[in-house]
């Protein structure tokens, strides 16, 4: 339930941000159609509706946090990387995969994935459904968007005006009159400008590889034995941080004491030398004065 409404949270808000973009813009491509394969029943509120013809032009990074029991999150790590290759590398690529046990002896993992936008949602759902059938749960979810085709309109501008001043300065060395220090400016001038022009152009090329293929991430977390995640037993939960706490302190106590001991062994070395000196003196006074008791040695009977 907890994860339902957080999604759903999520999701109203996300639809608003997504109507006004729809009313702001002039113009809008015709609606994709979103299709894919799903392995079970998943919430339709679970994730949030960011359909990519209600913002053409905007590169969508989707992320989700998923927490379950440590013993189940490499299966249901798999049957996401197995939902992604039976849909073909034209629509769905695996870029980065992790798995990691913590010092905590806690699970940590995460995958990547490159989607066809028009299923990217989809696959989300997805995701989420196969989570809550291992009983697991949605921890966090979000929509990260960022508007690359402006940008890329914004540098075909620029890459225009370059053009135009290279047109100029070639103008300007067909005229003819100039010296060898003008023409050696003015061919340094169209260099550098045709630069800035292939700067450009691989700059809309990876903002178009952007809005192609959206980015997925899922991470995977352990519920850390929380009382009702994971259906695990909250006395077992406390026993285990319990025993972490006492690792912890015991550690503090040895640690410390590994500092302090050699300067109290080094502290009671030279008090039992200065001990041994000063009784060895006193003795020394004792047979020094006739009929003087030796301090050190036990008295007659």
């Amino acid at each position: 339930m907890r994860n339902k409404l957080l999604a759903s949270a999520m999701a109203l808000a996300l639809i608003g941000c997504s109507e006004k973009s729809a009313e702001d813009s002039a113009t809008t491509d015709a609606p994709a159609t979103e299709t894919i394969a799903e392995e079970g029943p998943a919430d339709a509120a679970a994730a949030p509706r960011i359909g990519i013809e209600a913002a053409p032009g905007v590169a969508f990074d989707y992320a989700y946090t998923f927490r379950l029991a440590d013993d189940r999150i490499s299966k249901v790590q798999e049957e996401h990387a197995a939902a992604c290759e039976t849909l073909g590398i034209q629509r769905c690529r695996i870029v980065d995969v992790r798995y990691q046990l913590t010092d905590e002896k806690l699970v940590e993992a995460q995958t990547q994935f490159k989607l066809d936008p028009s299923i990217a949602r989809k696959f989300g759902a997805s995701a989420i459904a196969s989570v809550e059938k291992a009983e697991g749960v949605l921890a966090d979810a979000s929509v990260a968007g960022e508007d690359v085709g402006t940008e890329i309109l914004a540098s075909q501008q620029r890459s225009a005006g370059s053009e135009a001043e290279i047109a100029r300065l070639e103008e300007r060395l067909k005229s003819g009159g100039l010296d060898k220090r003008e023409r050696a400016e003015i061919l340094a001038q169209i260099s550098q400008v045709r630069g800035e022009i292939t700067g450009e152009r691989q700059a809309r090329r990876n903002g178009e590889a952007r809005i192609a293929w959206t980015s997925v991430a899922f991470n995977y977390a352990s519920d850390g034995g929380l009382p009702g995640i994971g259906h695990e037993n909250p006395f077992a939960s406390a026993g285990e941080t319990l025993m972490r706490s006492g690792g912890t302190a015991l550690g503090f106590v040895l640690t410390l004491s590994a500092a302090l001991l050699p300067w109290a062994l080094l502290l009671g070395l030279v008090v039992a030398f200065w001990r041994s000196r000063f009784i060895l003196a006193v003795r020394q006074q004792m047979r020094a004065k006739p009929g003087a008791d030796d301090p050190a040695a036990p008295p007659a009977i």
